[in-house]
């Protein structure tokens, strides 16, 4: 495992290992949000979004959140290709 990954367990207790492409922090919420590339999306551009914790708890997010979130992702990404 490198410091790009980490392992999450699902509800189901099984554990897979997912790549953290993206963090930030939101002054608008004052929370933090990581985006996530799990097993089987490594090939594609899908990724999901969680809030994270200190702790390193991963929590759902809103839709509200998650239109947010895309917004900020696609600036990142806007600004990594030019």
């Amino acid at each position: 495992m490198d410091e790009n990954t980490i392992w999450i367990t699902n509800e189901d207790g099984e554990e897979f290992e997912a790549r953290i492409l993206f963090t930030f922090e939101s002054e608008e919420t004052g929370k933090k949000y990581v985006f996530l590339q799990g097993p089987g999306e490594e090939e594609s551009d899908s990724c999901a979004a969680y809030e994270y914790t200190d702790d390193g708890d991963l929590n759902e997010i809103s839709d509200e959140e998650m239109e947010m979130c895309e917004e900020v992702l696609n600036a990142f990404l806007d600004e990594e290709i030019l």
